[in-house]
């Protein structure tokens, strides 16, 4: 059941990963480098030129600009210094977004927009940074 899941909500985050494939092919001549991460459900472009740095989701694909996912990073609450929390790792931040993008589909964008983009007023990212230090809670709405 939960494969038949993952791969209905891949097909309704399809519109999404199709932006994300375009910016990561048009990365490649400059030197992008693409593959698969199982565990995190998206294809990865790493080395993607272009950005202030760090990674943005597609659906199921994660332009990153640097070398590897592997890597920790601070929460947005942290950067923005709302609190002290311990480092994140950012392949766990991008996980939480793939999900997010394969619950919600093509009203993920206009929904992250909405609640303010990127920063650390978007439940959005709080979300990703909570599933990211805790293993836990990437939904961005309270449980009712």
């Amino acid at each position: 059941m939960r494969g038949l899941l993952l791969a209905l909500g891949a097909v309704w985050t399809l519109p999404n990963t199709a932006i994300g494939l375009a910016g990561g092919l048009a990365g490649l001549p400059f030197g992008a480098r693409p593959h698969w991460r199982a565990r995190d459900r998206a294809l990865v472009f790493e080395r993607w030129p272009w950005g202030p740095g760090g990674a943005i989701t597609f659906g199921n694909t994660i332009l990153h600009t640097g070398a590897s996912l592997d890597r920790t990073c601070a929460t947005y609450a942290h950067r923005a210094g709302l609190c002290v929390d311990a480092p994140i790792r950012l392949d766990d931040h991008e996980r939480a977004h793939v999900y997010q993008y394969m619950v919600l589909g093509p009203l993920f964008l206009p929904l992250y927009l909405l609640c303010g983009g990127i920063g650390v007023r978007n439940r959005f990212e709080r979300a990703a940074d909570r599933y990211a230090l805790t293993g836990r809670g990437w939904w961005p709405w309270p449980a009712p």
